[in-house]
């Protein structure tokens, strides 16, 4: 099949990157749309020949085309694609809050799934929610989430504003472990551990907590209760978390996340 990526940015990349690693799509196949001449070269340096600055008639042959883009960067997209496009061809947005509706009034007459990857895509442990119009086929949806799979997991949504609430917590969600991770860090270097120290001691202890909890059914409660003990320093700190409503402010926090997703796709 042939697919059409619009934008090389980090995802454009990395669907290029994976597709082709995963035998996918073959690199022939692969098309990359830019709108920088350095990044035309650069794409061209790395072996993906079908690179272009401008489109042309070689988007009717696309059976896919993915707008790897910034929702703000979409408006000049539609003018330049049209007049290339053909009827009905199947187009995928990972556009965070743009509602396909959006989509299909701007370039008309395509049909259009939405989907919500998320940063760790890029080494191939991503996890993408998506959804589709109805008149995208069963069979169109099975190669789109074969596609979506070479980057981590995906899950089909059937309603599309379930994608606001993925954004909220997986989207976004790399950069909630991060800040908790960050907050860690700082506490142990107040505590007298150096940089070096610190991050080793923060950064292995959320990757062994993930992949032991992986590699069992308990859950995320029951494990808190297999670390912390009566008395012990475990509960001593939990229990200051449960005092000042940490829970609460991450409830908060995503719904804030949620309702933002859904004032943006509003605005579309």
């Amino acid at each position: 099949m042939k697919i059409l990526i619009i934008g090389g940015g980090n995802m454009g990349k990395t669907y290029a990157d994976s597709f082709t690693a995963n035998h996918t799509v073959a690199k022939e196949n692969l098309y990359i749309l830019e709108h920088e001449q350095k990044k035309v070269d650069y794409f061209k340096n790395l072996g993906y020949d079908n690179t272009f600055l401008q489109p042309s008639s070689y988007i009717q042959q696309m059976e896919l085309i993915i707008l790897a883009i910034k929702p703000q960067d979409f408006p000049s997209i539609p003018p330049i694609i049209a007049p290339y496009m053909k009827p009905q061809q199947l187009v995928m947005s990972i556009m965070a809050g743009m509602p396909m509706a959006t989509i299909e009034k701007m370039l008309s007459n395509v049909r259009v799934v939405r989907a919500m990857p998320n940063l760790p895509a890029q080494i191939g442990m991503g996890i993408t929610g998506f959804t589709a119009a109805k008149d995208v086929t069963r069979e169109e949806l099975f190669l789109v989430q074969n596609l979506l799979n070479t980057t981590g997991k995906s899950l089909y949504f059937n309603r599309e504003e379930q994608l606001d609430a993925v954004t909220a917590i997986s989207g976004s969600g790399p950069a909630y472990v991060y800040f908790f991770m960050d907050a860690i860090i700082n506490t142990a270097r107040k505590m007298g551990f150096t940089d070096t120290e610190a991050e080793m001691l923060v950064e292995q202890t959320f990757m062994g907590a993930i992949h032991l909890q992986k590699m069992h059914t308990f859950t995320c409660k029951e494990w808190i209760g297999k670390v912390a003990s009566k008395g012990g320093t475990t509960e001593a700190a939990l229990n200051v978390f449960n005092h000042l409503g940490l829970e609460t402010v991450i409830e908060k926090g995503l719904q804030r996340a949620l309702e933002r997703g859904r004032e943006l796709g509003a605005n579309k």
